[in-house]
């Protein structure tokens, strides 16, 4: 006998791993490393004072942008053509004659870049909740009409200079392809499996655990449900997901984008709260497969929605995904359950709305339009 005290697991304070079945890989979580002071980057805080049109800013209603289009007057969402597409629809076929390490295959497709509002000082957890609603279902009418051609179909929205994203103008952008491409084609292996094996999609299981659990619950309602996922790698990383069982956001009913839109404004609003800035993130629809996939069976796939915030500590500390994360597997250091906490316990007034009121400066933003 040693003689030693047998010490119990504590996921707060002991490393460990966490499976992620929607990509069959590991997490490495190591809460114990938020104690360790911080010395490193510091980044700049985000400008809070945009303007609600500027007569340079290309994504504004009227004004022209680089390739010399002029913008329609709009008053809700707008879409156009990406001035500079990574995906055009016209590209040759290459050389079917490759060595296997060398190989290569066509990819065509198209990139658009849709507006959420004619304002560039709000963001969607500030717009009314009709206004989110119409995002929603130009959403939903993009999905069902590149589907049609397109193999996949990706709506996504970088939020904020930390995340790449130059123009505070709110936007989102919308690629098809004629290819699956990697991360979704992983996801649907993944879900094929677990279904194959426990005949029930993957997701619409892990929403029921996770409504029954809590403990990852950020928000939630009838239809809906927020949480951080169990293997979340960001810090403050979320997977919106519905209730039903839902292929893609084509599918979803008048009450379930409303539904949406209220969740989404409630989520995205203790985002904002939590260092009381404007939260950078990169977030992202993934749905079942269309074009070909239109007509096969999709039962293993549940629509869901990814947010990957990078903020860590403060409005100016951030997650960096180097050294061990780009050469041996994903880490973090505050739990899931501990992020999960943090953002339930925030208010869903927004904290500018609480500004506007203290500075007695009447309605608040969202009340004034």
């Amino acid at each position: 006998m040693s003689g030693k005290k047998e010490v119990r697991f504590d996921p707060k304070e002991h490393q460990h791993l966490r499976y992620n079945p929607l990509r069959d890989t590991w997490v490495l979580v190591s809460a114990h490393r938020m104690k360790r002071p911080w010395a490193g980057q510091v980044e700049k805080p985000p400008e809070e004072h945009t303007p609600r049109y500027d007569p340079r800013n290309p994504l504004c209603p009227g004004n022209t942008r680089a390739n010399g289009e002029v913008n329609s007057d709009y008053d809700s969402t707008f879409l156009f053509e990406n001035d500079f597409p990574a995906l055009q629809p016209d590209a040759p076929d290459p050389d079917s004659d490759q060595h296997p390490l060398f190989q290569c295959k066509a990819a065509r497709g198209v990139c658009k870049v849709m507006c959420f509002h004619p304002w560039s000082d709000v963001t969607l957890s500030l717009m009314k909740k009709q206004e989110v609603v119409k995002v929603i279902d130009k959403w939903a009418e993009l999905v069902e009409e590149l589907g049609t051609t397109y193999l996949w179909v990706q709506i996504f929205e970088n939020k904020g200079a930390m995340m790449g994203c130059s123009n505070p103008h709110p936007h989102c952008q919308v690629w098809a392809s004629n290819f699956l491409p990697n991360e979704p084609a992983l996801s649907d292996r993944c879900q094929r499996a677990y279904y194959q094996k426990h005949g029930e999609p993957l997701l619409l299981q892990y929403a029921k655990q996770e409504a029954e659990k809590k403990e990852r619950v950020v928000v939630e309602t009838s239809d809906w449900l927020a949480v951080v996922p169990y293997w979340a790698t960001w810090p403050y990383q979320t997977l919106l997901l519905p209730r039903r069982h839902v292929l893609r956001i084509s599918d979803l009913t008048t009450e379930e984008r409303e539904g949406l839109a209220d969740i989404m404004k409630r989520l995205l609003t203790k985002y904002d709260n939590l260092f009381e800035i404007s939260f950078p993130y990169s977030m992202g629809w993934h749905g079942a497969p269309t074009g070909p996939h239109l007509n096969k069976d999709n039962s293993h796939w549940q629509l869901h929605a990814h947010y990957y915030p990078p903020l860590l500590r403060s409005a100016t500390v951030k997650k960096f995904m180097v050294g061990y994360e780009m050469l041996a597997q994903e880490q973090r250091d505050l739990t899931p359950e501990q992020a999960a906490e943090n953002l339930q316990n925030l208010p869903e007034e927004h904290y500018k709305t609480r500004e506007n009121l203290e500075k007695g400066g009447g309605k608040e933003k969202e009340g004034e339009k």
